[in-house]
């Protein structure tokens, strides 16, 4: 689960293609952080794995912001950046939980609910304008998801709203990164993002313990669960890293579609590790949900063309 930054590179620059490569080769690796939560979850709780993920990262960026000279916080991004990391600390929190009960093809696809949302978000908020062929295929993308979610629900009961909070926690997500936008070098943004949610998570574990809520309770992990950890953590901030990379190689209009190879990934990797199968109703609804979502990224590709009208 993962998405990438805004950009606002040249679409004609020489860099787009491989730029188009590193965010291929990102989303085919991230599913991997997700079998590994999927593992984790089978004994941790999801907002432990979760601290634990945002853990790792911390330590894994914090070289790279001091070799890039980050450490400076720009004047007036810091609550948004720490809004960011609240955001995903709960975007992935949810998702975590959603891999407890649910495939991991049913859990991505009900995610990738996102960027409709966003659309949504960016008009309500960002005062964007969406025209007519543009709400037909948020509501398309919709009904999209309402076919993965109807026998989900049947089946496995409310964890399978866990993945639409995610999405629309990583709309919010989005929204404020690209409010971010050339304001805050993408290393220091994902390291404050790390701190962040470390730190809400954290809290709310001692909370739980202090509580006695046995679904927040810190458990000690064994040394194969420390495994699993230590290797999220690599695959996250590998994946995150390829992910600026292409951001600054090409636009995230570009570079928008290429997500859905992540769908690809995880039913690949929930076949081989768990022996998932996508439901017809699954394979159905994302097929939807991706139609929809590449007609409103070539619609934002039309519209940055034409800044004077709106798409």
């Amino acid at each position: 689960m993962v998405v990438a930054p805004d950009h606002r590179a040249d679409n004609d620059a020489p860099t787009v293609p491989t730029g188009i490569l590193q965010i291929c080769f990102a989303m085919l690796l991230v599913p991997v952080l997700d079998v590994f939560a999927k593992l984790l979850g089978q004994t941790l709780n999801p907002v432990e794995v979760t601290l634990m993920r945002f853990i790792m990262q911390s330590l894994l960026m914090a070289p790279l912001v001091l070799l890039a000279r980050q450490w400076h916080i720009p004047p007036g991004t810091m609550i948004v950046q720490m809004a960011r990391g609240v955001l995903l600390a709960i975007a992935t929190a949810c998702f975590f939980a959603a891999l407890q009960h649910l495939p991991m093809a049913e859990a991505i696809s009900i995610y990738f609910a996102q960027p409709l949302i966003l659309t949504v978000i960016s008009a309500l908020f960002l005062g964007e304008t969406i025209r007519q062929r543009r709400i037909i295929a948020i509501l398309i993308g919709l009904v999209g998801v309402g076919v993965i979610l109807q026998p989900s629900l049947v089946i496995f009961g409310l964890p399978a709203l866990f993945p639409l909070m995610t999405a629309l926690s990583m709309a919010g997500y989005v929204a404020l990164t690209r409010q971010l936008a050339g304001r805050a070098h993408p290393y220091q943004m994902q390291f404050v993002v790390g701190l962040t949610a470390s730190f809400v998570l954290g809290s709310t574990l001692v909370v739980g313990d202090v509580l006695g809520i046995d679904s927040l309770s810190f458990i000690m992990p064994t040394a194969t669960e420390w495994e699993w950890i230590i290797y999220m953590g690599l695959v996250a901030t590998i994946g995150h890293i390829f992910i600026v990379w292409a951001a600054t190689n090409a636009p995230a209009s570009v570079l928008a579609p290429f997500q859905y190879l992540e769908i690809v990934s995880t039913v690949f990797l929930g076949y081989v590790v768990f022996g998932d199968i996508p439901a017809a109703s699954t394979v159905v609804g994302v097929s939807i949900i991706v139609a929809s979502g590449v007609y409103l990224f070539h619609r934002e590709r039309m519209a940055s063309r034409r800044p004077s009208k709106a798409a």
